[in-house]
C-alpha cells in the first residue's frame, strides 16, 4: 500500500506527508469574518486559550482551532450522524449498516428541525462556529487538513471536505445523547432473556431492583430542595410503578417475536460508538462544601466514564471574553467536543459543573402488528393507520448508492426490519383475521427537536443554583446529573433532562419502561413530558457533600418517573465511605486528595466475594496457588497485583459456568454491577437454577462446585496466559488499554497504518464497577479496558489556579502531533496537569502565542 510505505520512508517526502496536516501555532493568522484581532495562548499540553471581544469572535476562533487539530474527528462524526458514513469509507459492509440505521433514526432530520428552535443567540454562535471552521477549510486541500484523507485516497475516491453548517454541530448532539441515554439495552434484554428462561420471574432475578444492592441514592428527600422555596421539588410526574409484573403473555416467547427483538437489537448495535456504550459507561461527580477544604469554598470533582479511543472525546480549551459584560459574557474554561462550540463540563469564574448519566429512561420500544403499510393503532378497535414510509439514499464511495424505505409508526421508527428489509416474519392469524408482521418501533425523546444546545451556553454562564436550574429545563438529552459548586460556597445537584410520562396500566406487560409495550394497545403511550419543576433537586446537603456516579437519584419509592435501571451504586458508595473518612479525621480537603480519591482502585467485588471463594476446598496444591493470593488481599486492582489477576479470572469464569448455558449469546454477562448483585442473591441459594450447567447432561451442579470449576479453571487459565508462576501474574498485564483510531486503527487497514495511529497499550489499574472506572466486559473473555476515565478534572472554587485536567489522549488529533497522546501516560498513572484560569495564570504557562486577525 502506498500510503504505508509513506509512514515508514526514511524520506523527507515520508516526513512531510505526516507532518504537512500540522497546524501552525504562533506567529500572525488571517482569519476571515472575525470582526477584531483575537489572542490564542497555548501551555506545554497545547491547551488553546481565547481571548477576544466579542462571543461570535469566541466562537468562530474556536471553530478554527478545532478545525486545526481535529478536523477529520469532526468529518468523521459528522458522516456518522448524518448516515453517511460509506460515502467516507466506500464499501464497507459495518459503515453501510450504520448509515442504514442512523437513516432510519433521522438523527440529521431532527437536527435541522432543531435549528429553528434554538434562540437567535446560539444560532449566532453556531454560525460563527462554522464560519470560524469554514475559513481553515478554504485555505487547505484535503491532504493538509489530515492524514487520514491521505489514507483513505488510496481506496476511495476523497473529495475535499464539505462546508460545516451549524447544523452539523447540532446532530452531533444527537449521537452523544444516543449513547448516553437510558434503559434500553435492559429493556430489550428482558424480552430475549424470556425467549430462553421461559419465566419472568428467573428474568426478574437477572434485574433485581437498586434497593436490594444496599447501597445509597444520590439525594435522601430530607435533603431534596423545597419547591415553595424555588430551590426544588419532587412532586410526582404523572405515573407509578406501572401494570401487572407478568409478561407471559403474547407476543413474548413467540418465535416470531423473538426475531423481532432480535432484529432490533443487531440494528442498535450497528450505530458507531462515538460516546460510549454498555458496561461501564457511567461518570463520577462530587462536590465538597467549603466547611472540608483547604481554600474554604467548595471544591469538585469530575470523570465521565465513556469509550476510550484515539483521539480521545474531548478538547481542553479556555474562551475569555476580553471585558466579561452582557455583551460578552464568557469566561468559562473546560472540555469541549470537537464540532460543538463553548465548554460542556467545566467552570467559569463563579461556579463549577460536573456530568454523570443520569440514565433516565427515554427510550421505550413497541411492539408493532404491521399489515402492508399500515400498522395496527388499536387492537381493540381494529383501527389500523397507514405508516409513514420515506426514502433514503445511502451513496458509497466507489461503489452503487443503496436506496431505502424508512418506515415509522406514531412511536417512532421501525427499527427491526433495518438491516435485512426483504426479512419479514408473517405473525399468527387470530380470530380469522390477519394482524400481520411484528416489527419493534423505537420511541426516543431525542427523536424530537429540543433545546440542549441553548442550554450548553447557559451553563457556561451560569451564577448560581438558580441559573442551572433555568439551563437544566433546557437540557433536554441526554438526561444527566448536574453537580455544582459556586464560588460564593454553596453544592448543590440538579437533575435535567426530557421524561416521559407512562401511564399505570394493567395489562400484559409492566407498563414502567422496563419491557417492550405492545403498540396495538394505546394505553402504553407516552402521556407527555414530566414538568422541570418537578425534577429532583438539593443545595447544602447537611452532610456537607453530594456525590452522583450513577446511582439512583432518590430512595427506592420516591422516584416514580426516572427509571428502574440503574447502576447499583458501588461506585458512588466507596466516594462516600472515603470522603466520609476524611471528614472524621478533621483533615481538609485539598486538590490532591479529590485526585486520590478518582483514581481509587478498592474494588466491591473482593469484598463480596472472597470470603465465599476461600471457603472453597480445593485439595489439589496446583489448583489453590491462585485461591492462596486471595487470603491477603487488600481488594485494590492495582497494576501489579497478583491476587488481582487471580481474582478476574475467577470472576469472569464464575460468570461463564454460570449463566452462558441459560442465555443467548448477546446476554452473556458483562460482569458489572448488576451481575454482582445478582450473584450474591444466589450465593445464599446453593441449589438455585442457575447454578446448574444444563450442558452437562443427566448432571445437576451446585453453588460449590461452580465456585470450584470458577477457582480451578481461572489458575489454569493464567497459566495458559500469563505464567505457570502465580508471583509472574499481574493485573496490569491482562487489564491493558488498546486505543484505536475510528477509522484508520482496525482491521482491514495495514498493520503499519494502524501502529501508526494507535498508541501502544497501557496497563490499567481498577476495573469495572470502581471508582478508577476501567471498564472490560466478562462476556467477551477479555480482559481488555473498553470504557475509562475519558478525563478528570478537580476544581477548587477558592483557587481556580489550582484546579487540575487531564484528558486521556491530548489535545491534537494529528497523529504526528506532539499532543496526539502526550497525556495518556500521566492520565494511566493518575496524574494531572495544572489547570491556568486567570490571565496571569494562563500567561505564565505560555508556550506559544497566535493572533487570529480579520
Amino acid at each position: 500500500m502506498v500510503v504505508a510505505l509513506v509512514l515508514v520512508a526514511g524520506t523527507s517526502f515520508g516526513v512531510v506527508t505526516v507532518r504537512r496536516p500540522l497546524p501552525t501555532t504562533d506567529g500572525t493568522q488571517q482569519v476571515p469574518g472575525l470582526s477584531a484581532e483575537v489572542r490564542v495562548v497555548r501551555d506545554a499540553q497545547g491547551v488553546p486559550q481565547v481571548y477576544a471581544s466579542t462571543p461570535e469572535d469566541l466562537f468562530a476562533a474556536q471553530g478554527y482551532l478545532q478545525a486545526q487539530d481535529r478536523f477529520f474527528e469532526m468529518d468523521y462524526r459528522r458522516h456518522v450522524t448524518a448516515g453517511r458514513l460509506a460515502e467516507l469509507v466506500g464499501d464497507v459492509p459495518a459503515a453501510i449498516e450504520a448509515d442504514m440505521v442512523t437513516r432510519t433514526f433521522g438523527w440529521r432530520k431532527v437536527a435541522e428541525e432543531e435549528w429553528h428552535i434554538l434562540s437567535e443567540e446560539t444560532r449566532s454562535y453556531l454560525r460563527a462556529y462554522a464560519e470560524g471552521v469554514n475559513a481553515y477549510l478554504s485555505t487547505h486541500d484535503a491532504d493538509e487538513i489530515a492524514l487520514e484523507y491521505t489514507v483513505l485516497g488510496v481506496s476511495v475516491d476523497v473529495a475535499e471536505p464539505e462546508p460545516w453548517e451549524p447544523v452539523d454541530s447540532l446532530a452531533w448532539l444527537k449521537a452523544m445523547a444516543w449513547d448516553l441515554r437510558g434503559n434500553y439495552d435492559a429493556e430489550l434484554e428482558r424480552a430475549l432473556a424470556y425467549s430462553t428462561l421461559g419465566e419472568t420471574k428467573l428474568v426478574d432475578e437477572l434485574f433485581p431492583s437498586y434497593a436490594t444492592s444496599g447501597n445509597q441514592p444520590i439525594l435522601r428527600t430530607s435533603e431534596v430542595a423545597d419547591e415553595d422555596s424555588g430551590d426544588g421539588g419532587t412532586e410526582d410526574g404523572g405515573t407509578e410503578d406501572g401494570g401487572s409484573s407478568s409478561a407471559d403473555a403474547a407476543p413474548y416467547g413467540a418465535p416470531d417475536f423473538d426475531q423481532a427483538v432480535a432484529a432490533a437489537h443487531d440494528a442498535i448495535d450497528a450505530v458507531p460508538v462515538l460516546v460510549g456504550r454498555g458496561e461501564g459507561v457511567g461518570s463520577n461527580s462530587w462536590a465538597v462544601s467549603g466547611d472540608h477544604t483547604a481554600s474554604g469554598a467548595p471544591m469538585l470533582a469530575n470523570d465521565p466514564h465513556l469509550t476510550l479511543g484515539a483521539p480521545g472525546i474531548w478538547a481542553q480549551v479556555g474562551l475569555h471574553c476580553d471585558i466579561v459584560d452582557a455583551q460578552c459574557p464568557f469566561d468559562v474554561s473546560g472540555f469541549s467536543f470537537a464540532g460543538f462550540p463553548g465548554v460542556i463540563i467545566g467552570h467559569n469564574a463563579h461556579l463549577a459543573w460536573g456530568l454523570t448519566n443520569m440514565g433516565a429512561d427515554v427510550t421505550d420500544f413497541f411492539i408493532e402488528r404491521v399489515r402492508d403499510d399500515t400498522w395496527l393503532r388499536d387492537r381493540e378497535a381494529e383501527a389500523w393507520e397507514p405508516l409513514d414510509v420515506r426514502q433514503e439514499t445511502i451513496r458509497v464511495a466507489g461503489s452503487q448508492p443503496i436506496d431505502m424505505d424508512v418506515r415509522s409508526t406514531a412511536h417512532g421508527p421501525i427499527i427491526s426490519s433495518v438491516l435485512d428489509i426483504d426479512d419479514v416474519v408473517d405473525a399468527p392469524t387470530e380470530a380469522g383475521t390477519d394482524f400481520g408482521e411484528y416489527a419493534v418501533s423505537l420511541s426516543w425523546t431525542a427523536l424530537q427537536p429540543g433545546h440542549t444546545a441553548d442550554a450548553v451556553f447557559a451553563m457556561s454562564t451560569a451564577h448560581t443554583a438558580k441559573d442551572i436550574r433555568a439551563a437544566a429545563a433546557m437540557f433536554d438529552v441526554p438526561a444527566q446529573n448536574i453537580v455544582f459548586a459556586t464560588a460564593d460556597g454553596h453544592i448543590g445537584y440538579q437533575a435535567p433532562g426530557k421524561i416521559p410520562v407512562r401511564n399505570d396500566v394493567d395489562g400484559p406487560v409492566p407498563s414502567d419502561g422496563t419491557w417492550p409495550r405492545p403498540g396495538w394497545e394505546p394505553r402504553y403511550d407516552w402521556q407527555g413530558w414530566v414538568p422541570a419543576r418537578q425534577m429532583p433537586r438539593a443545595l447544602d446537603p447537611e452532610e456537607g457533600f453530594i456525590v452522583a456516579a450513577n446511582q439512583a437519584v432518590l430512595p427506592t419509592g420516591d422516584d416514580p418517573f426516572l427509571t428502574r435501571d440503574w447502576d447499583y451504586g458501588y461506585r458512588s458508595e466507596r466516594i462516600r465511605t472515603l470522603l466520609t473518612a476524611q471528614i472524621d479525621t478533621g483533615l481538609q480537603f485539598k486538590v490532591d486528595d479529590m485526585n486520590r480519591i478518582q483514581n481509587d482502585a478498592w474494588s466491591p467485588f473482593a469484598q463480596a466475594l472472597v470470603p465465599v471463594l476461600l471457603d472453597v476446598d480445593l485439595r489439589d496444591d496446583y489448583d489453590a496457588a491462585g485461591q492462596e493470593l486471595l487470603a491477603g488481599w487488600d481488594g485494590n486492582m492495582a497494576v501489579d497485583s497478583h491476587a488481582a489477576a487471580y481474582f478476574a479470572a475467577v470472576w469472569r469464569n464464575l460468570l461463564e459456568a454460570t449463566f452462558w448455558d441459560d442465555l443467548p449469546e448477546s446476554m452473556r454477562p458483562d460482569g458489572g454491577s448488576r451481575w454482582l448483585v445478582v450473584m450474591q442473591h444466589m450465593l445464599e441459594r446453593p441449589d438455585h437454577r442457575f447454578w446448574d450447567d444444563r450442558s452437562t447432561l443427566n448432571v445437576v451442579e451446585s453453588r460449590d462446585e461452580i465456585l470450584t470449576r470458577a477457582l480451578v479453571t481461572a489458575r489454569r487459565d493464567l497459566t495458559v496466559e500469563l505464567s505457570k508462576n502465580p508471583d509472574d501474574w499481574q493485573w496490569g498485564t491482562l487489564h491493558q488499554l488498546y486505543l484505536t483510531h475510528p477509522v484508520l486503527g482496525g482491521e482491514g487497514v495495514p498493520s503499519i497504518v494502524r501502529e501508526y495511529v494507535n498508541p501502544d497499550p497501557v496497563p490499567m489499574a481498577g476495573g469495572s464497577s470502581i471508582v478508577n472506572a476501567t471498564g472490560w466486559d466478562a462476556g467477551t473473555r477479555s480482559f481488555a479496558v473498553r470504557t475509562g476515565p475519558s478525563m478528570r478534572m478537580v476544581v477548587d472554587m477558592g483557587n481556580l489556579d489550582a484546579s487540575t485536567w487531564v484528558t486521556v489522549t491530548g489535545t491534537s488529533g494529528h497523529p504526528a502531533s506532539v499532543h496526539y497522546d502526550d497525556q495518556l501516560d500521566a492520565w494511566a498513572t493518575g496524574k494531572t496537569f495544572p489547570w491556568p484560569f486567570s490571565r496571569a495564570a494562563v500567561d505564565d504557562a505560555l508556550e506559544t502565542e497566535t493572533m487570529l486577525v480579520p
